[in-house]
């Protein structure tokens, strides 16, 4: 991979910044664009983004992938050898709540990086997608079931994407890696997710409000596995899609508690509300075709995750509750 150029979209955000610093030690060229003026934490955002300016073959854009005259700057500076396009507005909750910024962001934001993929024949895609799409269906889930039943306009949204991206792949040879994330967690995380709010909570003292009674369950992806297997999916496949998850699925919130409460020492005061309509019960990947083509497979356990987690905030929280 060394003198490769490649431009990751959303490189301040959780995923992104661990993918480029993988793409970094490898001694490619990260080009990396970020809006950073999305829902997360600015502060969480600088921390990642100051590790990553660190490295000499890193450099980075403030771009709006909205901002097609911005992006096509970018694109007619740099030969671009591929990108990893992660930048997107998440959030199943959020997506009902703000549809029109879910619609222009995924979507017409998908369709700018797309047509200066084109336009400046940059030949290799990896996608950013999501387990979201599958809602409805029966676990484990396969990348061949038909997802065409979105519960949420975020899994929209990203269902849409993944068709613009057959388009350009059929009409201008793009090659296109399709990949579905399933939970991602870990260290740094975005602010919104079920286990950074749940250890704040608890080591705080303060009520842990779960929606529903807390046996659903998720496929839990560990950070650092999520960055390999999007490095890894720089693989030429023509166009293809991968499921990205822990791979088991038998981690129910209530699990997820007791784990946070080992660690942090402390007892939570967990408190049930109604199920939300726009939850999915259970998220479960079947991943053979990612350990088959990818030659890829999640190496971190849950428990050494959580564990992982816990630390990490503890030994920031100074910051953190800002």
């Amino acid at each position: 991979m060394e003198s490769r150029t490649i431009l990751v979209t959303g490189v301040a955000g959780f995923i992104g910044q661990r993918t480029a610093k993988i793409l970094l030690s490898n001694q490619c060229q990260v080009i990396g664009l970020d809006s950073m003026n999305n829902s997360e934490n600015r502060t969480l955002q600088e921390f990642r983004l100051s590790q990553l300016k660190e490295h000499d073959n890193f450099s980075f854009h403030r771009i709006d992938i909205q901002d097609a005259k911005k992006l096509e700057e970018l694109f007619a500076q740099h030969q671009f050898d591929a990108v990893i396009h992660l930048a997107a507005k998440v959030g199943v909750r959020e997506s009902i709540i703000h549809p029109h910024t879910y619609f222009h962001t995924n979507i017409q934001g998908t369709l700018n990086i797309l047509e200066m993929m084109q336009k400046y024949k940059v030949k290799k895609l990896v996608f950013a997608s999501t387990s979201s799409v599958y809602s409805g269906l029966e676990v484990p889930f396969h990348e061949s079931s038909s997802v065409e039943t979105p519960i949420s306009l975020y899994a929209t949204t990203k269902r849409a994407s993944e068709m613009m991206c057959y388009t350009y792949h059929s009409l201008y040879g793009i090659d296109v890696s399709i990949l579905r994330y399933f939970t991602v967690y870990g260290p740094a995380g975005r602010p919104d997710m079920s286990y950074f709010r749940f250890i704040q909570w608890i080591d705080e003292g303060k009520p842990v409000i779960i929606h529903g009674d807390g046996t659903q369950f998720r496929d839990f992806s560990y950070i650092e596995d999520i960055a390999n297997g999007t490095v890894k999916a720089l693989k030429n496949v023509g166009y293809d899609i991968f499921n990205l998850g822990g791979g088991n699925g038998t981690y129910t919130l209530n699990y997820m508690i007791q784990l946070i409460e080992e660690y942090l020492g402390k007892k939570a005061e967990v408190v049930y509300q109604d199920f939300l309509n726009s939850d999915m019960r259970a998220t479960w990947a079947n991943i053979d075709k990612a350990k088959k083509i990818l030659a890829w497979q999640p190496q971190v356990d849950f428990r050494t995750g959580i564990k992982n987690c816990v630390e990490w905030y503890l030994a920031n929280k100074d910051w953190i509750g800002k």
